[in-house]
């Protein structure tokens, strides 16, 4: 074999070395199982008090602030949200006649309200809620869906009133909707609906609403009440503080809208208005209402107008205009009959003026009713020729017979006696005028009354010189005319007219209304002297108001047909035709006076259109007062002379 080195390993088993057997493997230590170990809780706890101690910090500030430093400013804002407070409307006088009859009185009635907040998507459940509602309300109230949608859109606001004075009925039928409405959004609701109510926010207040139980009956001396419940016109408004009474106020805390019964009310009472009453009779008031209305649509006339005076006492005891209105319905009322034409209209009176010029002729002793007057068909003064109503030969009349039959020429030449020259004569008669109460406020206070047109006499022109004596060229409205005619009859004293008697309080206390002023104005002589004067107008043949007699009675009265102003063009067109008188003429208990403006059918003429109105009225009137027929026979007065006597 070859060899090597001793050292040499001999490869295969034989030449293996023997290995030693493996030391024994110590086992694997067991592994621990991995902890977590949590920080420490300190500055968490430090941070979450830190936190609420700021949060308590802040609600400390907020709660100093509510209740020290904004105390009162949060509970006015509490109570300004929990507590409403509404209008008591105190309850309007009544106004009467001098019977104690109610003219105008108020009835019960309903401001409907709404709180716009309950109209509100969230409140109402509805997106388009005040539409709903305002469709459903304006049927029944008469209004405008879309004003009443916006009434309903309010902001800031829980109380928007909707409409005034509505009656019961009204508010009946906004009831019955709600009803109906309220069951819909009950059952909607247990279906798991919204269950809607568009009505619910809609409210009552109690008020009330003015009524006229005649309708027409005095409308031109009652006036109206506007919208918002305030006299509007005549008496209604002149009176309208006394009538109105005060307004009282009633705060409740509310939920919803509604009223809390529980949580207590305060309450300041409405103080109720005074009771007006008139010295209207309201039968007379009819009676001479129905007769001007008649004859003005018979005449095709554009007005007409009546007025009763007790001569003793100068209460007017009926004026009355047409056409008229209806004061408790607005709606139909023409703006030209609202007012009260007897006292705002002015005209020129004609003839019935006449009056004034005899008296200042006999008071002042000029003339005296036997006195002749020698009457030409024509007669000429100053830059005019005058003439009377018709043609004629000269006439030889007493100065009884130039008033009889209302001769302007016989008028003219007998005021000219007054002055030893025309300027003076004019003075004379000018304070005469004025005494009788032309140009002068008649007293009432009415509310657009006119004190009619008399100029200064040195300021009449040429012919006013010669036309006021007879009527024309100076102005007057029917109540100055009527008040003429009262003056003579109560013995040449002229006392204002009224029309208030007095009022009654809350208490029921009733205060006379001041005593009128009175003034004389001529003598008592004078004055009986030209009621016989008068008389011949309607009792002698001669005159021109035989129309006007009434059997049983003496009347004393006089005729007036003026030409008439047109107040569209300022000249003269058409007539007015009147009436004016007092009965029994010997012992005067009542003044008529009627007047006509622009007749246009049949006669224009005063003692043929307006003698059977005051015939008429003055029956009705001596009948109501129970005045005692006339037991005496007239005076017969001369109304003409032989020529040449």
């Amino acid at each position: 074999m070859s060899g090597g080195g001793p050292g040499r390993k001999v490869p295969g088993p034989a030449g293996r070395r023997p290995q030693k057997p493996a030391a024994p493997r110590r086992p694997a230590p067991a592994r621990r199982p991995h902890t977590i170990r949590l920080g420490s809780p300190r500055p968490r706890l430090r941070l979450v008090s830190l936190g609420l101690t700021f949060v308590m910090l802040a609600f400390v500030v907020r709660l100093l602030q509510v209740q020290a430093v904004d105390a009162s400013a949060y509970s006015a804002k509490a109570t300004e949200n929990r507590f409403a407070s509404h209008t008591l409307a105190a309850e309007r006088g009544e106004i009467t006649d001098r019977k104690g009859v109610a003219l105008a009185t108020s009835v019960d009635a309903y401001d409907i309200t709404a709180d716009p907040k309950m109209f509100t998507p969230q409140e109402s459940k509805a997106p388009d809620a005040p539409e709903q509602a305002a469709a459903l309300l304006a049927p029944i109230l008469g209004k405008d869906a879309k004003a009443i949608a916006g009434l309903l859109k309010t902001k800031n606001t829980r109380y928007v009133v909707l409409a005034r004075r509505q009656t019961p009925q009204v508010w009946n039928q906004i009831k019955d909707l709600q009803r109906v409405f309220a069951q819909k959004a009950t059952a909607d609701r247990k279906n798991n609906g919204p269950g809607a109510n568009v009505l619910a926010g809609v409210f009552k207040d109690d008020s009330s609403k003015r009524v006229y139980p005649g309708g027409d009956l005095a409308a031109g001396i009652l006036g109206y009440v506007n919208a918002d419940g305030k006299g509007g016109g005549g008496l209604e408004s002149a009176l309208d503080k006394k009538l109105a009474g005060k307004d009282g106020e009633l705060t409740y805390a509310q939920s919803g809208g509604r009223r809390v019964p529980t949580a207590g009310s305060s309450e300041k009472p409405a103080v109720p208005g005074e009771d007006i009453e008139l010295t209207i009779d309201r039968d007379i008031q009819w009676a001479a209402q129905s007769a001007i209305t008649e004859q003005v649509e018979k005449s095709g006339a554009d007005r007409g107008y009546v007025i009763v005076q007790d001569t003793r006492t100068g209460e007017v005891l009926a004026m009355a205009n047409a056409p008229g209105f209806d004061p408790g319905d607005l709606s139909r009322a023409s703006s030209a009959a609202m007012g009260n034409a007897a006292l705002q209209d002015v005209y020129e009176p004609g003839s019935t003026a006449k009056v004034m010029s005899m008296a200042a002729v006999l008071e002042e002793k000029k003339a005296t009713p036997e006195t002749h007057v020698e009457v030409p068909n024509r007669l000429h003064r100053g830059d005019r020729l005058f003439k009377d109503d018709i043609d004629h030969p000269t006439w030889y009349l007493t100065l009884n017979g130039v008033l009889a039959k209302s001769s302007n020429i016989g008028t003219i030449l007998a005021t000219g006696q007054l002055g030893a020259t025309q300027p003076e004569a004019n003075r004379v008669l000018y304070s005469y005028l004025t005494k009788f109460g032309i140009g002068q406020p008649t007293g009432l206070g009415y509310p657009g009354e006119s004190r009619g047109i008399l100029a200064r006499p040195e300021a009449w022109s040429t012919s006013q010189q010669y036309t006021i004596p007879f009527g024309q060229g100076l102005s007057l409205n029917a109540m100055q005319a009527a008040s003429v005619y009262s003056t003579i009859a109560n013995a040449g004293v002229r006392i204002e007219p009224t029309l208030v008697r007095g009022t009654k309080g809350p208490d029921g206390r009733f205060t006379p209304a001041p005593a009128p002023d009175k003034n004389r104005v001529i003598s008592e002589a004078t004055a009986k002297t030209l009621a016989a004067m008068l008389e011949s107008v309607v009792d002698d043949q001669e005159g021109t108001g035989t129309k006007a007699r009434i059997p049983g009675y003496r009347v004393g009265g006089k005729t007036g047909t003026s030409n008439r102003v047109d107040p569209a063009t300022g000249r003269y067109k058409g007539y007015t035709a009147s009436f004016a008188g007092f009965a029994p003429a010997d012992n005067p208990r009542v003044t008529v006076y009627c007047a006509i403006q622009n007749p246009t059918k049949g006669s224009y003429f005063g003692g043929q259109i307006c003698g059977p109105i005051y015939k008429k009225v003055m029956e009705f009137a001596l009948k109501t007062l129970q005045v005692a027929p006339t037991g005496t026979a007239p005076a017969g007065l001369p109304v003409t002379y032989e020529q040449g006597s």
